[in-house]
């Protein structure tokens, strides 16, 4: 049976940054539950990490020309996820600690919480979809984090 076959069913926008949040689907809980109806999981505050042992998938969507004093489109955030960037459409710099690589159409990049910003320095719009698996740090690796665990991104994008 066919749940829907339209619009995405959330869409947020934040101005200030160019960027569109197409909200997809996501789960709580590992294994996934699976059951004969399902109430809408999009209609939530708007989070960039899934729910705890959940997924998320989403489309952002990067205006050109929206970038921050540092070049930068998004906030430098990590969060405690594996996360799947799929792009489908123009380009986007995936900024990191000590480096950058521009993805462009048909690349994939598997991002593992690191610490990292994104920009669209291109001239037209980068569409991106996002699979993010909830995770957690190894313990020696936390400790090895600046500030630890406390620097993690929980919630939105500007939270």
């Amino acid at each position: 049976m066919v749940v829907s076959d339209g619009p995405v069913p959330v869409s947020r926008e934040l101005p200030g940054d160019g960027v569109h949040f197409h909200e997809i689907w996501n789960t709580e809980g590992a294994p996934a539950p699976i059951t004969a109806v399902e109430d809408e999981p999009t209609q939530r505050t708007l989070a960039v990490p899934p729910p705890r042992h959940g997924t998320k998938i989403r489309v952002n969507e990067f205006a050109p020309g929206c970038l921050d004093e540092r070049g930068l489109q998004s906030p430098v955030h990590r969060t405690a996820s594996v996360d799947y960037g799929i792009v489908l459409e123009g380009e986007i710099t995936l900024v990191l600690d000590d480096s950058e690589v521009t993805l462009r159409a048909g690349d994939i990049v598997v991002q593992r919480g690191t610490d990292h910003a994104w920009a669209n320095r291109g001239d037209t719009v980068a569409r991106v979809v996002f699979v993010l698996v909830d995770g957690a740090f190894a313990e020696d690796l936390a400790a090895s984090l600046p500030g630890g665990l406390e620097g993690l991104m929980r919630h939105g994008p500007r939270d």
